[in-house]
């Protein structure tokens, strides 16, 4: 699909207000506005330009989310699920075992044996790299 540069600018913008405030987030029609297009329109160009529904784009980008309050954080699970825009527990724990492989709990469990980065909780390494640091250098000298 061949688009103007402002074309592909306002699906950029409409892109970025898909993966903010997942708490209120707009309706596909108020995007579509924001991108100056209708809303079926706007569904088609994004799906040819990203590789996904506008719907998907934005169940992924909370998936993510949810990955990394797990990983990182103490909140319950239903706590992550209403945090990342889900309404029910449900939905979320059958979506993510579906795109992830595991439900939130395991997937919880699995990653508390990784190591933050840095200080940094949301970027993790395994265990095991970790302990990579405290090894003597295999150089000769």
């Amino acid at each position: 699909m061949l688009l103007r540069h402002e074309s592909f600018r306002r699906l950029c913008l409409a892109r970025d207000l898909l993966a903010d405030t997942p708490e209120h987030p707009l309706s596909i029609d108020a995007i579509a506005h924001a991108a100056q297009v209708s809303p079926f329109h706007f569904i088609r160009q994004f799906e040819a330009v990203f590789g996904s529904t506008p719907h998907q784009y934005r169940m992924q980008r909370r998936l993510e989310r949810a990955r990394r309050l797990l990983a990182a954080g103490d909140q319950s699970v239903t706590d992550i699920c209403l945090e990342v825009g889900f309404s029910s527990l449900g939905s979320f724990s059958d979506l993510f075992k579906r795109r992830v492989g595991e439900t939130p709990t395991k997937y919880r469990r699995r990653m508390r044996v990784v190591v933050p980065v840095a200080g940094d909780p949301l970027h993790v390494m395994p265990g095991c790299l970790s302990l990579m640091w405290h090894l003597p250098s295999t150089t000769s000298r």
